[in-house]
């Protein structure tokens, strides 16, 4: 990354005190970085989860990356991306995005279908969900979750990519809420990883919202770059 690009590192599905969230970096100019495979180099070298590419602020036009290959949907990119440059839609490859902030919230809504595959597999309690190793054995994305308080919607999950990267855990999982969300057909009130908070609430058509706080690291230069990501 050339020195005088500058870097937004956000934590996105934070916890109400602020803490955790999914560590998220986003090029707001990406002119450094015209093609896809300069984009997957940087998204390797940074480490995220994800990290997104800003083509057009205005339109909200997104290229979205894990360290390892380029998404056309994700949960906390689009909605750390939409809190950054407050906007009313975010465009990934999959398609539109609307956007709303209420309070400390923000929220996108999408289409389940738009996910990437998760296995979602239940756990008896959530003391079986916290006891998993990281990773746990077996192949393919892995979405591990049990009921905290059923009738309240309460669910505590972790997430496991189990792909050939650098993520063993993902902190934050907003596809994988989204697709749990359609799965249930109830509204979800999920705490993920260490703290994170994941909001969720169904809608007309396979649309489902998903929202959580956003807190910014910092702006920073490349420089800092490793700084950032402890």
């Amino acid at each position: 990354m050339n020195e005088l690009d500058v870097l937004d590192v956000l934590h996105v599905f934070c916890g109400p005190d602020g803490r955790y969230g999914n560590a998220l970096g986003v090029v707001r100019d990406p002119r450094g970085y015209p093609d896809q495979a300069s984009r997957q180099a940087l998204a390797a070298e940074l480490g995220f989860s994800e990290t997104v590419f800003v083509d057009d602020p205005e339109r909200g036009v997104v290229d979205i990356y894990t360290p390892g290959v380029r998404l056309t949907f994700a949960g906390h990119p689009l909605v750390g991306t939409a809190w950054l440059l407050d906007l009313e839609s975010v465009n990934p490859p999959a398609g539109e995005v609307w956007v709303r902030q209420d309070g400390e919230f923000t929220w996108i809504t999408a289409h389940a279908d738009w996910a990437p595959p998760r296995r979602l597999e239940q756990y008896a309690s959530p003391e079986e969900v916290d006891a998993l190793p990281a990773p746990p054995p077996g192949e393919g994305w892995l979405y591990a979750w049990a009921w905290e308080d059923e009738a309240a919607g309460r669910v505590r999950a972790r997430a496991f990519p189990r792909r050939d990267d650098t993520i063993v855990e993902d902190e934050a999982t907003g596809a994988a809420a989204l697709l749990l969300t359609d799965r249930l057909g109830r509204a979800l009130n999920i705490i993920q990883g260490k703290g994170s908070q994941i909001l969720t609430a169904p809608g007309p058509d396979g649309l489902i919202e998903i929202g959580g706080r956003v807190r910014l690291a910092a702006p920073a230069p490349v420089a800092r770059r490793a700084t950032l990501m402890r």
